[in-house]
């Protein structure tokens, strides 16, 4: 197979805030890449969630690439909610306020391997106090 009918290498992501049961919108995002462990990162773009918490304008990986990170900039987006987030808790007796200011991890880095010719779908499942991540399909 020649190199240029070989699908490229893509990655998405979408996040989902289980604190809410919604997705979460406007996270802002970078894709880095990098060849071999020990390369250097280089940015390869950018983007932030839409309204469905997806990102949809991350480019394909360059040819060469070994690892891909996904900075996730999550301080801004809780600190936006924050203010809602506590005020509904006020009008529930049963719903704690958020106990702490901020945001508790204020970025969320994901670094996985990639192999040539295959999409990778990395999900983050995101709430003020904890976070996990998967290979989706």
């Amino acid at each position: 197979m020649s190199s240029e009918s070989a699908a490229p290498t893509s990655v998405s992501t979408h996040i989902l805030d289980t604190s809410v049961g919604r997705p979460a919108e406007g996270v802002a995002l970078t894709l880095s890449v990098r060849s071999g462990s020990g390369g250097a990162w280089t940015v390869h773009g950018a983007g932030k969630t839409d309204v469905d918490g997806r990102c949809k304008n991350l480019p394909a990986l360059p040819q060469g690439t070994t690892h891909v990170r996904i900075d996730f900039e999550t301080e801004a987006y809780f600190s936006s909610r924050q203010h809602s987030v506590n005020q509904q808790a006020e009008e529930q007796q049963d719903a704690p306020a958020l106990r702490d200011s901020g945001a508790f991890f204020p970025e969320v880095a994901i670094t996985f391997a990639v192999k040539p010719g295959e999409h990778y779908h990395v999900p983050l499942l995101l709430n003020p106090f904890g976070y996990s991540v998967y290979r989706g399909s």
